[in-house]
């Protein structure tokens, strides 16, 4: 990773990858400097935790009451800061870290047993010639398919140390035989990158879906491929991405600007201010730029976006970001579990923090977004001109002297409404049941074998009535009472929906967003403002 020309970067420093608690509670976050810190110190806290543990009229958890006590306090100073329990540390920070030791596959849990829906290249899995639609019976000569499987029992048994081995009892979608497959558990390369390709003759589309060690590198990987073939302009898409690490975030900044360009800087009660500038390696300089935002982008992702905006360097389109300017440093403890603590804030190139309020407790703070819901911003440019952000004498200017806004997200150039078609009860709940990759494992196996590559399939395959109907049909086994209403209000969406996942079993998440965007209205906005 490039270093900044004025600071060698602090790598303590992080952003929050979790947009809110939920996201930490699902697993999403980061990791930060190992810095031991007992836990069994001489403090109230620890004589109290003793006291319960050898005086207690019954027998409790210490270990718990003590990480939900230290996270009671935790959330009282913000939202951000968080208690992290051993396991939960380790996976929460394996995400940024460009890869995870296992056996390389993506899977499906469909009547209770495990279906292959994803297979990494060059993983261990590929190597053994494993593939999207087997199916696995037993693990280590036991019984697997058909025993009450969990994705946390199912993970356990796939992941494992590098180089351990796993044996697994596969039957193939296209072979009525069982055959053993021996396994060596490996690293697995993630890259930070979901999509890179061509949406047109000139522009490409980039969509970043966190900020990891690795992704300055995947970018002017995926960037070389595409000036290769002739990109001149860019869209990045940062919808939904909460974040990742502070460094990541101003190296990406650093391939779209000039030499000594404020990037971003944070400072804090016992952080000294600290600039991010940009060099003058950056590798797309010259070409326009688009960046896509929504009210789930938030820490990192609106670090660049910010970057990008008050240097007048990109056209931000979609809606307002979440509002998270805070920074936090991983402090672990000797039993691995971890401690997150926001250290500093951080402002953007023309000096604005744009962390929404947290005055009134973490429960409303958790609640803003269905806030804004409610308010109508997410569905209409006026309301969302009218937010108050927007009556407010903002003092903060962009390089050309455009007015910008703090204390609540990044406000995009381009209002592009939420299409609610995208969102409906009905979509979430099938969603909820992997009914889509179900139903694609289940029928649509034949159809995908027709077509070598994902743009033949793209351009060559449609969801036609007939196919949605018996996809309802299939889904209403799961899904009760299902409207004649619901399901005319999410049609076409339905079938990108199911278009984009059958693109997925067989081609990625590459596959998935060139079906998923071709009906995008936001990202054709963004295309559009390049012209």
């Amino acid at each position: 990773m490039k270093k900044n020309a004025a600071i060698i970067f602090r790598s303590a420093i992080l952003i929050l990858l979790g947009v809110t608690i939920g996201l930490y509670l699902n697993g999403d976050s980061f990791i930060g400097r190992d810095a031991d810190y007992s836990s069994s110190g001489p403090g109230k806290l620890s004589k109290v935790l003793d006291l319960v543990r050898n005086k207690y009229v019954d027998s409790v958890n210490v270990d718990s009451v003590e990480g939900e006590t230290v996270n009671e306090l935790l959330q009282r100073l913000d939202p951000h800061s968080l208690y992290l329990p051993a396991q939960q540390a380790l996976s929460v920070n394996e995400k940024l870290e460009g890869g995870f030791n296992g056996i390389g596959i993506e899977y499906n849990l469909l009547r209770d047993t495990l279906v292959i829906s994803y297979v990494y290249p060059d993983g261990p899995a590929a190597m053994r010639g494993l593939k999207a639609g087997d199916k696995v019976l037993e693990a280590d000569h036991e019984k697997f398919s058909g025993t009450g499987l969990s994705n946390a029992r199912i993970n356990k048994k796939l992941r494992g140390v590098k180089g351990s081995g796993l044996l697994l009892s596969v039957l193939s979608d296209d072979s009525k035989d069982i055959k053993l497959v021996n396994l060596k558990r490996d690293r697995v390369t993630l890259s930070s990158i979901d999509a890179a390709y061509k949406f047109n003759p000139q522009t490409g589309y980039v969509k970043i879906s966190k900020f990891a060690t690795t992704t300055d590198a995947d970018f002017k990987a995926a960037l070389l491929k595409l000036k290769e073939e002739g990109l001149t302009r860019l869209v990045l898409d940062l919808r939904g991405n909460g974040g990742g690490y502070l460094n990541s975030a101003t190296s990406l900044a650093d391939e779209f600007l000039k030499s000594k360009q404020l990037i971003v800087y944070t400072k804090g009660m016992h952080e000294p201010r600290t600039d991010y500038f940009a060099t003058d390696s950056g590798a797309f300089q010259d070409g326009k730029l688009a960046v896509l935002i929504d009210e789930y982008s938030a820490s990192a992702s609106e670090i660049l976006a910010g970057a990008l905006q008050d240097l007048d360097r990109a056209v931000i389109v979609g809606r307002r970001s979440f509002g998270k300017g805070l920074v936090q440093e991983q402090f672990q403890f000797d039993d691995h579990s971890a401690v997150n603590l926001t250290v500093a804030r951080y402002y953007t190139a023309s000096g604005r923090s744009i962390q929404k309020t947290y005055k009134n407790g973490v429960a409303s703070y958790r609640n803003e977004l269905a806030e804004r819901m409610r308010k109508g911003e997410l569905f209409s440019a006026e309301s969302n001109l009218n937010d108050s952000l927007l009556h407010t004498n903002s003092k903060y200017r962009t390089s050309a002297g455009r007015r910008v806004f703090s204390g609540g997200g990044i406000m995009p150039d381009i209002f592009v409404p939420e299409d609610t078609t995208r969102n409906t009860w009905l979509i979430s709940q099938l969603n909820k049941n992997d009914l889509f990759t179900a139903y694609v494992i289940d029928y649509l196996q034949p159809v995908l074998k027709a077509y070598n590559t994902d743009d033949d399939f793209i351009n060559g395959y449609s969801v036609n009535d007939a196919a949605m109907t018996h996809f309802i049909k299939y889904a209403s086994l799961t899904v009760k009472d299902i409207t004649k209403e619901e399901i005319a209000a999410s049609k076409a969406h339905l079938k990108t929906l199911l278009k984009a996942n059958a693109a997925h079993f067989k081609w990625g998440d590459e596959g998935y967003y060139k079906a998923l965007n071709a009906t995008d209205v936001a990202l054709k906005k963004a295309v559009e403002s390049l012209n």
